[in-house]
């Protein structure tokens, strides 16, 4: 597997990490250093990086990603990262494409993803919505523990044009179009559709409510 990584502001004590170290999976989709710079706000060191190693080593592991998802898929079973991530037994935060593929399949790029969550991502059709849904939207109904301390329909950013559908595995929900999953939740496998890195302090909460898991 490649081993190409970015190490800033983490404290890795080898090659190989620590139980103490976030992984923030790199990979060709985009905002791993604005969720990078979210957890230098919070106090929580990281390291970005596709070394599965470090991956497998690191106490939590965190899936961004922004752009397209069957371009997205190719990259990650290139280099063999799809099949790192569905093994992976710490907790896992996948955040707005991360979250799209980890589900069943994406109707973006008709694309088969890793299918830890039993949902089908599904493309926004509305004639008096703008699509993609771009902007602050609540989130509500929730049942995970990502959500501690939160109010009721805390406000939320998001940027995207599919979304998951209701499913079992739905742990937090928001409208826009329709009612869809806002979160997932199996196992140790946590994913969300909108950008806690963008979302002020009710996304820094949920942050610190990820990497505080056990």
């Amino acid at each position: 597997m490649q081993n190409a990584n970015t190490k800033e502001n983490n404290n890795l004590s080898s090659p190989s990490g620590d139980r103490g170290t976030i992984a923030i999976i790199k990979y060709n989709a985009g905002n791993v250093q604005s969720v990078q710079y979210a957890l230098q706000r919070i106090g929580a060191e990281s390291v970005v990086t596709d070394d599965e190693e470090i991956i497998r080593n690191a106490s939590k592991v965190i899936f961004p990603g922004v752009g397209h998802a069957n371009a997205a898929m190719e990259y990650l079973r290139e280099r063999e990262l799809d099949k790192v991530i569905v093994s992976l037994k710490q907790p896992v935060l996948g955040i707005c494409l991360g979250l799209q593929l980890l589900c069943n399949h994406t109707g973006e790029g008709d694309t088969k993803c890793m299918g830890i969550f039993d949902t089908e991502v599904k493309l926004f059709e509305s004639a008096t919505l703008k699509i993609p849904q771009i902007g602050w939207n609540n989130i509500y109904d929730y049942r995970s523990v990502l959500f501690n301390g939160l109010n009721e329909d805390a406000f939320v950013y998001t940027v995207h044009s599919y979304y998951a559908a209701i499913s079992n595995e739905t742990v937090a929900k928001t409208d826009y179009v329709l009612p869809y999953s806002a979160a997932l939740q199996k196992d140790n496998f946590y994913a969300v559709q909108f950008h806690p890195e963008k979302s002020g302090k009710v996304g820094e909460t949920i942050l610190k409510n990820f990497i505080q898991l056990p």
